[in-house]
């Protein structure tokens, strides 16, 4: 890239003028994420924040930003009851890919049973009502 000496010697003048980085800080007092934290910051039970932040209020008065993180901690505690009762009325079988045959073959509300669907099956009924015959007559 080639430039003019008037356009030169204009980034020269602007590279003299323009601010040096600050110098950083001094860490004198920065509190380490490690450094033990008190229990409203980590509290999760809405009860025992509740607790806390009653008893680091002198005169019960509470920050918004600390009521929004119980808000948010009933919340969580109401979803996860939520969650715990559909899990316990929707019980899965032990076995969801095994499924007794019986139940495509109840009974339906006029008593009558579903027609046999292949050769195998026909005879399999067949032979259980040949058994159930002679079961009767030795009776």
């Amino acid at each position: 890239m080639s430039f003019d000496a008037r356009s030169l010697e204009r980034l020269q003048q602007l590279g003299r003028s323009l601010p040096k980085p600050l110098p950083k800080p001094e860490t004198t007092r920065a509190a380490p994420a490690s450094q033990k934290r008190h229990r409203v910051e980590t509290e999760t039970d809405p009860q025992a924040l509740f607790r806390e932040l009653m008893q680091v209020s002198p005169d019960g008065s509470v920050p918004p930003h600390l009521m929004d993180r119980l808000r948010q901690a009933e919340a969580d505690q109401q979803r996860q009851r939520q969650a715990m009762q559909r899990q316990n009325t929707e019980r899965p079988s032990a076995t969801p890919g095994l499924q007794p045959r019986g139940t495509s073959n109840e009974l339906r509300p006029n008593r009558q049973r579903r027609p046999p669907t292949n050769s195998e099956e026909l005879e399999l009924y067949t032979a259980f009502q040949q058994l159930l015959l002679e079961g009767d007559d030795e009776d």
